[in-house]
């Protein structure tokens, strides 16, 4: 389980290295969407019969790596996390 978690972290840490810009998102939520894009990759590896869910194997870490690349730019877009509000521009 410290595993899957340590895990989850560096993928949603080398998704934020991936994603260009600056994201607004905490650790917790780093964390959340590596450990999302970890189960994703899990899945995919599993189904393509290259490794077990909770395997670490080269095609399940590319794909939970892109899956949170994906899920960290989709929650950019939509605004999660710190520091999204917007201002008030006065003239």
């Amino acid at each position: 389980m410290i595993g899957f978690l340590i895990a989850g972290l560096i993928i949603g840490l080398l998704a934020r290295l991936i994603l260009p810009g600056r994201q607004r998102i905490g650790l917790p939520l780093t964390l959340l969407l590596g450990i999302v894009g970890s189960v994703i990759g899990g899945v995919v590896a599993n189904l393509l019969r290259s490794g077990d869910i909770f395997e670490l194997n080269v095609i399940g870490f590319v794909v939970a790596v892109v899956s949170a690349v994906v899920l960290l730019a989709a929650a950019e877009r939509a605004g999660i996390g710190a520091g999204h509000r917007r201002r008030e521009i006065r003239h």
